[in-house]
C-alpha cells in the first residue's frame, strides 16, 4: 500500500475506532455521540438497542451508569475497506461487564462498521455490535474503589 491518501484514511479510521473505545471506557457519552454522523446509528441486536442520531446515542449512553457497575472493553484492529468517501470495517473486542443487578458478562464480539468522510474527518455512519461468545458466569473479581485524591 503506497497511496498516501489511503494510508491517511486508514490511520484516521483506526484513530476513530480508538477514540470510541476510550470514550466508552471513560463514560464520555458526548464524545461518543460526536464520533457519529448526525444520522449515524449504533445497533446492538443482542441488547437489544437500535439507536439513531447523535442525540439518541448520547441519551442512551447517559443511562449506562444506572445499569452498569463497571465495564472494560478491549478493542483490537480489524479490516478496513476503503471506497472513496465511505469505508467499511470490522473491529474485534472483548468485554468484561458487571451490571448493577449483579449479573455479569464476559463476551467476545465484533463491531461491523460503516464509515463516512465528513468535513470534520471520518465518522461512524453505522456501528453494529455482534456478540460471538457470551459467558454470564458471575465474575469473581471486583472493581476497586476510586483512588483517594491528595491535595497539597
Amino acid at each position: 500500500m503506497s497511496d498516501p491518501r489511503a494510508i491517511a484514511d486508514r490511520v484516521e479510521i483506526e484513530a476513530l475506532r480508538g477514540e470510541y473505545t476510550d470514550a466508552a471506557m471513560m463514560r464520555d457519552y458526548e464524545r461518543i455521540a460526536s464520533l457519529f454522523t448526525s444520522d449515524g446509528a449504533l445497533r446492538m441486536p443482542h441488547v437489544p438497542a437500535d439507536i439513531v442520531g447523535r442525540d439518541q446515542i448520547r441519551a442512551w449512553g447517559e443511562q449506562v451508569p444506572d445499569r452498569v457497575e463497571f465495564f472494560v472493553q478491549n478493542t483490537h484492529p480489524g479490516v478496513i475497506r476503503l471506497g472513496g468517501d465511505t469505508a467499511t470495517g470490522r473491529a474485534y473486542l472483548q468485554e468484561v461487564i458487571r451490571m448493577r443487578d449483579g449479573s455479569s458478562h464476559l463476551n467476545y464480539a465484533i463491531y461491523h462498521d460503516r464509515y463516512q468522510r465528513t468535513d470534520d474527518g471520518w465518522k461512524f455512519a453505522e456501528r453494529v455490535y455482534e456478540i460471538r461468545y457470551l459467558d454470564t458466569t458471575p465474575l469473581g473479581g471486583t472493581a476497586p474503589p476510586p483512588p483517594a485524591v491528595h491535595s497539597e
